[in-house]
Order: structure tokens, then sequence, then C-alpha cells
């Protein structure tokens, strides 16, 4: 194996609703395409990560924030679901080493990081990672977004974190393609979301400097805002960390399916 082929990429992947892929849902058959790409992940890659940095939709800090526990807990930061989704377990160990190269990373390029010693994993971690890792015997590391969610911030985060790849970290963005609360589940979205799948799909494949001015102005996007209304695209912003991480590598959609009358996909970075 060469060592170009030894980097590990940078994965977009969605994360449903809640604990959606361990409990009953109507219709039964929603989320299953979703989980089935997901179980599928590992095996795409060019070797086991040695760790994974995960860029959840659901920690927003002041300034960036990584996680730097030993042993994380798990936050249940999901709410009306059934008891047994609170028991769901994911016991993969921490990386403070690792979590330190990370604010040491964005300290270099003036992007102050503060290391949580005391946070645990949310469910925008746990729950993808449960069908991606099941063994949760990879160390995770949890970065924060910055409450701004100002996209070039959180491309510039990403290039920044992009030397992690050759270490052997694998770097995910947790989040949503679409994340119109209002629009799950409403027919009138269907159209509204493939606008902005389609826009999203071509700039993820365009030339990485193209991608990079393009998703900088994403609110310039059709349906844009329909999709992922104002102040409230933070399911957006892992994908920025994950596209400034690809620096010169190229983008491709690598998963897409219709979800409660809305297109949701995953794209990854080689």
């Amino acid at each position: 194996m060469s060592a170009r082929e030894a980097i590990q990429p940078t994965l977009f992947v969605p994360h449903g609703a809640g604990p959606c892929f361990f409990m009953d849902w109507n219709p039964p058959e929603a989320w299953n395409a979703m989980a089935a790409f997901l179980k599928g992940v590992a095996g795409t890659l060019p070797q086991p990560p040695r760790a994974i940095l995960m860029v959840s939709a659901h920690w927003l800090e002041a300034e960036f924030a990584v996680g730097g526990a030993r042993q994380p807990g798990l936050i249940y930061d999901y709410y009306g679901f059934p008891p047994h989704t609170y028991e769901l377990r994911y016991p993969a160990p921490g990386d403070p080493a690792l979590a330190d190269e990370v604010a040491g990373l964005l300290g270099a390029v003036g992007l102050p990081c503060g290391v949580d010693a005391q946070r645990g994993f949310d469910h925008g971690m746990f729950i993808p990672l449960k069908l991606m890792f099941p063994a949760a015997d990879i160390p995770v590391v949890q970065l924060s977004l910055r409450g701004d969610l100002d996209p070039q911030t959180h491309l510039d985060v990403g290039r920044a974190l992009a030397p992690l790849r050759e270490e052997g970290v694998l770097i995910v963005g947790s989040g949503m393609s679409f994340h119109n609360m209002r629009g799950y589940g409403d027919p009138r979205f269907g159209p509204v979301s493939d606008q902005f799948d389609q826009w999203l799909t071509a700039t993820v494949e365009a030339s990485p400097a193209q991608r990079t001015a393009l998703l900088a102005h994403w609110e310039a996007a059709p349906a844009a805002r329909l999709c992922h209304p104002p102040r409230a695209e933070e399911h957006l912003m892992p994908l920025m960390v994950v596209a400034g991480a690809a620096a010169e590598g190229r983008g491709r959609r690598v998963f897409s399916d219709r979800v409660l009358e809305t297109t949701l996909s995953a794209f990854r970075f080689d």
C-alpha cells in the first residue's frame, strides 16, 4: 500500500433522527438504506483508522473546543423517544493526546480551541458510530462547531486539521444535508431538498478551489435557506470542516435516499 493510499478520507454522514436506527419507526423501512450505508463505511476505508475525529452538529461553543476525556460518557441529547434508547452504550475510549494535537493545530492558525476534559459523546457521535464501528474499540475525539456558524472559518478549521489524515485519523462530519424540522414529512419539501442536494453534490464534486469558494457562500445556493433556516445551519457546518480537511482531494456523493419526503445525502473526500 502506498503512502497516498494509506491516507484516510474525510466523510460527511447523516446521523438520522435521534436514535432512529435503534427503534421502531413509521414507516418501518424509513431509515434502512441509511443504516446500511453507515454499516458499510468501514469496509471502504484504506485501512482501519488509528483514531476518529468527529465533528458533530450537536456541539456548539462560543470558541472551538475539543473533547479531552479518557473515557467519555454519553449525552442522550434527544427527547421523547422510547426508554430503551436511553440505555444505548458506546464505550469507545477518548484520546487526550489527539485532543491536544487538535487544539495545537487550530491554535497555530489563530483559531483558539480549548480542551474540555469532562464532556461526553453526544448522539451526533454515538448513534452513527454504533453502526459504522460497532466494536467501539477505536479512540474517538469530538470537535465542536463555533457558535457563529461562519462557513469560511469552519473550512479553515478543516484545512488546519488535514495533516491528521496522514496519521491514520479518520475525520467525520456528522450532520444532515437537509435539516428544516418543518420540512420533514412534508411532500412540498421534496423538490426543495432536491434543488439544494443537486447544488451540494455539484459543489462537492467541483475542483477544490471552486468547492471552497462555493461552500463559503452556500447560503446563495438554490433553496439553501429553505433547507437550512437562518441560524439553524449547524447540521451543514460539519461538511465545511471535512471539505476543508480534504485539502486538494476530490469529493463525491456516496449515498442519497428519500427519507421523510426529503433527500438526504452523504459525501466523501479522498
